[in-house]
C-alpha cells in the first residue's frame, strides 16, 4: 500500500512522483501549489457494516460513526438493522481490525455484520 495525494477536483499522484512544486504551501508533494490535497491511503477492500442499535440510539450511533477513521458514509435504515455503514481499509486485515477496535465499541451498538463488497 502507498500513499497518494488526492485533490478536491479529482486529480491525484503518487507521493514523490517528480512533479515540480513539491513543499509549497497548500500543495503536496508533487503537486501544483494551487489545490487543496489531502494524503489518501490506497483501498483495496471496501464492505458495507450493518448495526443493530440499542432502543433509540440509531441516530446517535450515526452521528459517532461518521467521525471514525475508514467510514465513507453512515445513514440510518429501517428494517433488521437500524445503520449501515459503508468502509474502506488496505486490507481485509485492516478492515477487521477497524470494526473491533472502533465501530464495535461506539455506544448503542449491539451487533455488527460486516459484508465486504466483491467485484465478480
Amino acid at each position: 500500500m502507498h500513499d497518494s495525494w488526492v485533490t478536491a477536483a479529482g486529480g491525484a499522484g503518487r507521493e514523490g512522483a517528480g512533479r515540480e512544486g513539491a513543499g509549497r504551501e497548500g500543495g503536496a508533494p508533487g503537486g501544483d501549489g494551487d489545490a487543496p490535497w489531502v494524503r489518501s491511503r490506497a483501498v483495496s477492500v471496501s464492505a458495507y457494516i450493518l448495526i443493530q442499535t440499542e432502543v433509540g440510539k440509531a441516530s446517535d450511533v450515526v452521528g459517532a460513526c461518521r467521525d471514525l477513521p475508514g467510514v465513507v458514509q453512515a445513514d440510518d435504515v429501517t428494517g433488521p438493522y437500524d445503520v449501515i455503514l459503508r468502509a474502506e481499509a488496505g486490507s481485509i486485515d485492516e478492515l477487521g481490525r477497524m470494526v473491533v477496535s472502533q465501530v464495535q465499541l461506539v455506544d448503542g451498538i449491539t451487533r455488527t455484520l460486516t459484508c465486504p463488497v466483491v467485484n465478480l
